[in-house]
């Protein structure tokens, strides 16, 4: 590269005199700084506080700070807290009671609210946490991770306070140990286990709804749910069972939410189309029903003739009685003794023995024969 001194003066007069001039303030100014940073110390935080400052105010930082795109992201954060702050105060215990006057729990409301998608982005953030929950638990050792950083932090935690013993003489966890520990006050765990109760019970009081039948397409679409997933376990594993029931329930509400109307048409369809097939199966039964009674009303009163017309024939076969002034006995009247004429003796001669009076012995062996 040519030097200042180089450059050809006929090409351009005066260029020379203009780029010495030029060099020469620029070296004093350069002297000047550097005289400057030797004699002012160094303040790195200052100085990083400065630069902060600077960039933060510039045009671009403030386009940025204040453009569509930093205001769309602030509306989106402030909706999401939003929604987020309805699902939690939609924990309320409903009004409506079951079919046999059982309160419901809060979590009956809270969960309508979720999986009903009242709350898109509440609901889907949900979503996505728990499909990655499931992720992380299958490809992350989740447990190993936990347990390793558990004796890091320990053996860090004893090793300094070991060669804080033996170097300094004092303890460098009791510098930062608080004054009390901390405790878990009695309002909380009261609440966390009333929570706790409600969330079991929810299961509960679902579980014993659906096997009672108290709304009939619930219960048929637990059965459906039951048949495939019995099926369905042989198939995949335990982490893939979870992320397809996972999907199953919280996009079911959405697909349904999203064509509410297609949906709730054709169901109205199939619903009219069912029942025009009952009344038909209705009308069809009581037709064949009735000729049925009929065909046996016919049987039964030609069975009846039949069994009178038997009953009578039967009747006309029995012979007559012969009349009883025609009939000629084979008993004469001579065959039995006569009837006694005289009166029956007193009480006083039935007390005589027989065997005192021989004449009466004989009288009664006479009789006798």
């Amino acid at each position: 590269m040519a030097s200042f001194h180089e450059v050809n003066p006929r090409i351009d007069p005066g260029t020379e005199e203009k780029v010495n001039s030029t060099a020469a303030s620029a070296q004093e100014q350069a002297a000047g700084l550097a005289e400057a940073v030797k004699t002012k110390p160094s303040q790195p935080g200052r100085d990083a506080s400065q630069a902060y400052n600077s960039v933060s105010s510039s045009q671009f930082a403030q386009d940025l700070a204040n453009g569509p795109a930093a205001t769309t992201i602030k509306n989106q954060a402030n909706a999401t807290g939003d929604e987020f702050a309805d699902l939690a105060g939609s924990r309320r215990v409903p009004e409506h009671k079951a079919a046999n006057d059982t309160p419901l729990t809060h979590y009956h409301s809270f969960f309508w609210n979720l999986l009903s998608w009242k709350n898109p982005r509440a609901t889907g953030i949900s979503f996505a946490g728990v499909i990655t929950f499931i992720f992380a638990c299958r490809y992350l050792p989740i447990i190993r991770l936990f347990l390793r950083a558990l004796w890091t932090v320990l053996g860090v935690v004893t090793l300094a306070e070991t060669a804080a013993k033996y170097t300094i003489g004092s303890s460098v966890a009791g510098s930062v140990r608080p004054r009390k520990y901390y405790k878990i006050p009695k309002e909380t765990l009261e609440a966390t286990l009333d929570d706790a109760e409600q969330f079991i019970n929810f299961f509960v009081i679902e579980i014993q709804r659906i096997v009672f039948a108290e709304n009939i397409p619930i219960t048929a679409g637990a059965f459906v749910t039951a048949f495939i997933s019995y099926y369905l376990i042989k198939l995949l594993p335990a982490w893939g069972f979870a992320l397809f029931a996972t999907s199953v329930v919280f996009l079911t509400p959405l697909v349904y939410v999203s064509n509410k109307e297609l949906i709730d048409s054709q169901l109205q369809h199939a619903s009219e189309v069912v029942g025009e097939q009952t009344t038909q199966l209705k009308n069809l039964t009581a037709e064949h029903t009735s000729k049925g009674l009929e065909s046996v009303k016919q049987y039964t009163g030609d069975y009846t003739a039949l069994a009178s017309e038997y009953i009578g024939k039967s009747r006309q076969k029995i012979p007559p009685l012969a009349n009883s002034s025609n009939t000629k006995s084979d008993v004469d009247a001579a065959d039995f003794p006569d009837a006694p004429n005289n009166e029956f003796a007193s009480s006083a001669e039935h007390t005589k023995p027989f065997l005192n009076s021989p004449g009466d012995g004989e009288a009664f062996a006479a009789s006798a024969t």
